[in-house]
């Protein structure tokens, strides 16, 4: 599978790792994390888990906290569609709709959940290109509420080789996502495109801004808070082959990464 231009959509509050942006090679990261430990006891926090991917899988340079971070900074609290929190996923999708629909449901799931109170939160669109043998996702992993099937599948998937899956979008049917199991899967450097706005009113999301709009684009009530139509009008946002991803809720922060449906 191939995609060129694949959209992901997280949280603006994560500022990048100097490990992962440097030019040293991957394979020495270990030791700079204990040398930096030794001055500095929070690098571990900061990097993550390092042991999760292979050197000859890490990626170096110039946007790479971007994607490293969703592979090292991983936790069972945070299981998602197809892992069960035991190893990072990359989630995107072949469209922008794609995005903006699963962030929109991950967002309202969240924000209900723990009975936030009305608010905003800020959040970022990334472009990346992804490449790699991605296995089909049987249908039985697509239920809307049960990832159950789907962390067995994956994990199953990953054990083999794949290097991610590819499935229909759970939250908008009409575009593909992909769950990338890899880092060297997906091209850098990143692109950090559209900045957008969603309003949580208190009990659902009503509406989101894109960033230098005039005007909010507003979402209709219903059980998945999302309309395709309302989606694909929104201002300056176009249709076409633009490629989306999701948000999964974060124990700290309220929003970390993808949670893939």
């Amino acid at each position: 599978m191939r995609w060129e231009n694949a959209h992901r959509i997280i949280r603006t509050i994560y500022p990048p790792v100097d490990l992962f942006e440097d030019i040293s090679p991957p394979r020495d990261w270990e030791i700079l994390v204990t040398a930096e430990a030794k001055f500095n006891p929070r690098i571990r926090d900061i990097v993550g888990n390092l042991a999760l991917v292979p050197a000859a899988r890490r990626v170096a340079g110039p946007t790479a906290s971007l994607l490293m971070a969703a592979f090292t900074h991983v936790s069972k609290a945070r299981p998602s569609r197809f892992s069960d929190g035991a190893y990072g996923v990359w989630y995107c999708g072949d469209r922008f709709e794609v995005a903006l629909a699963e962030t929109l449901y991950h967002f309202e799931r969240f924000m209900r959940t723990t009975a936030e109170p009305a608010g905003d939160a800020d959040f970022r669109e990334l472009c990346a290109g992804v490449q790699g043998n991605f296995a089909p996702a049987p249908q039985g992993c697509l239920a809307p509420q049960d990832w159950g099937p789907g962390q067995i599948f994956g994990r199953q998937q990953r054990a083999e080789g794949a290097d991610g899956v590819v499935y229909a979008s759970v939250r908008y049917p009409a575009g593909l996502a992909a769950a990338v199991f890899w880092p060297d899967c997906i091209s850098l450097p990143i692109l950090q495109a559209r900045q957008f706005r969603y309003h949580w009113d208190g009990k659902r999301t009503t509406r989101y801004l894109v960033h230098g709009a005039r005007e909010w684009v507003r979402l209709p009530e219903g059980n998945a808070g999302i309309n395709p139509a309302a989606i694909a009008g929104g201002p300056g946002l176009g249709h076409g082959r633009l490629h989306g991803a999701a948000a999964e809720p974060d124990g700290k922060t309220g929003f970390r990464d993808v949670a893939g449906g």
